[in-house]
């Protein structure tokens, strides 16, 4: 009986035992982040939406910028520049913006990607959730795409090509791979301070533009230029990228969100009407300035809406997005037909005007829409006075960072190929002599 009775408990004890066993793995599977295909979904579709922002929407909206003879030129530097800073992300770009170690400047790690398979995941805004961190990586490597890319719109139409190529790979190096890290990484100096970014204000736009300045002023200037007719020979090429740049700029913004919620609507809504308002807002001021409102300016406009509202995307209600899409506007306005002639610098392409300026306007401005007594998300805990103290001090630094990284990189470029092509290959176009085609045979 004894026996019977010690053999009964035994089983009914491992009965508890694999009961408790499953509860708990029942209960540690369930707190365990997922991840969720829908966010999965929209993130690699944002992630083709940043592509298509580089080619063919960049590609078109700079390539229609240029002359006849420099176009394809134009579309080539900018293809084999995203290009190359795709292969280097994979390479030690990603690690060094988003790698396992690290300081508030730079981090190491994941070189060639190593120990990354399909079952790694990536965090995003929630505890819950996760993403694969291939997708991660996928989308952020388009940033780094974009951004060089920018940066060619101020030496376009001089520069040599293989230039181009070593400039690029030096930038991204010693410019984008930290300031990303500094803005975007736990344990980053600009996100430890607090600084705001929803989207790239300072990582893209503020750090591609000053730089595109740089670079154009250690270039300097086209031949004949404030002489010449230098006029862009196709506008509706141009718009015809300034629509793709739009369209692709959704997975730029909302897609910064990292997940398919609530933020990533705030940012579709303000990526909306904040580059409404700039496109409407430039044609104005065109005409206040006894113009006629031009496509060229509707162009504009969008450009500097789009990148005023980026580091405010999810950090801005619509109404505060609208004013500051505005305002950005107004002010790339003038630094286009104002700064720009007054100092007379040859950014062939206003990179600096609309993205630099662009960028310096949305990245302080965030401090104010930010607020919730403007319509914005913030809870109220951060004033606006300090938080516009902290935005311009990564805006500052950030500007110093490029400065000086770009010269380096320029002078690298200088001292290995020399950086303009020669007086006869300018005037013959860089289409033929630096790539032996052209883009119309007439």
């Amino acid at each position: 009986m004894i026996r019977k009775l010690l053999s009964g408990a035994g089983a009914i004890g491992t009965a508890l035992m694999t009961s408790t066993a499953a509860f708990a793995q029942e209960a540690a599977e369930a707190a365990a982040p997922v991840v969720d295909k829908g966010d999965t979904a929209w993130m690699m579709t944002s992630t083709v939406l940043v592509l298509l922002m580089i080619l063919p929407g960049l590609a078109l909206f700079y390539g229609g910028l240029t002359r006849t003879k420099n176009m394809l030129a134009t579309m080539t530097q900018i293809g084999a520049a995203a290009c190359l800073a795709m292969v280097i992300w994979v390479a030690y770009g990603y690690g060094l913006a988003f790698g396992p170690e690290g300081n508030a400047y730079i981090s190491w790690g994941k070189w060639f990607l190593a120990g990354v398979t399909p079952d790694s995941l990536a965090d995003t805004f929630s505890d819950d959730f996760k993403l694969p961190e291939y997708v991660f990586i996928s989308f952020q490597m388009t940033f780094a795409a974009i951004t060089v890319a920018l940066v060619l719109g101020s030496v376009v139409e001089r520069m040599k090509f293989a230039a181009v190529m070593i400039f690029a790979a030096v930038w991204l190096t010693i410019v984008y791979f930290p300031i990303a890290h500094m803005v975007w990484a736990v344990g980053g100096l600009f996100f430890e301070m607090g600084a705001l970014d929803f989207a790239g204000g300072t990582v893209v736009h503020i750090n591609a533009g000053v730089s595109a300045l740089v670079a154009a002023i250690i270039l300097g200037k086209r031949i004949g230029y404030g002489k010449d007719v230098m006029a862009p020979h196709s506008l509706t090429m141009t718009m015809i990228g300034t629509g793709m740049l739009w369209v692709g700029w959704f997975g730029f913004n909302a897609g910064s969100a990292l997940e398919a919620n609530g933020s990533a609507a705030l940012a579709m809504i303000n990526t909306f009407v904040a580059t409404a308002a700039a496109g409407l807002t430039w044609m104005i001021a065109e005409k206040a300035a006894g113009h006629k409102a031009s496509a060229l300016g509707f162009c504009s406009g969008i450009i500097a809406g789009l990148v005023a509202v980026t580091p405010a995307a999810g950090n801005s209600g619509p109404m505060g997005a609208i004013v500051l899409g505005a305002v950005a506007s107004v002010v790339c306005f003038l630094a286009v037909t104002i700064l720009k002639p007054k100092l007379g610098y040859d950014d062939s392409l206003d990179a600096f005007g609309i993205h630099g300026v662009g960028g310096i306007v949305g990245a302080l401005g965030t401090a104010v829409v930010y607020a919730p007594m403007f319509g914005g998300p913030g809870d109220g805990s951060t004033g606006i006075g300090a938080q516009l103290v902290t935005q311009a001090a990564a805006v500052g630094a950030t500007i110093v960072w490029a400065t000086i990284g770009t010269i380096i990189a320029m002078y690298v470029a200088k001292a290995l190929t020399g950086l303009r092509v020669s007086e006869e290959v300018e005037r013959e176009g860089l289409d033929l002599g630096e790539h032996g085609e052209r883009a119309y045979n007439y």
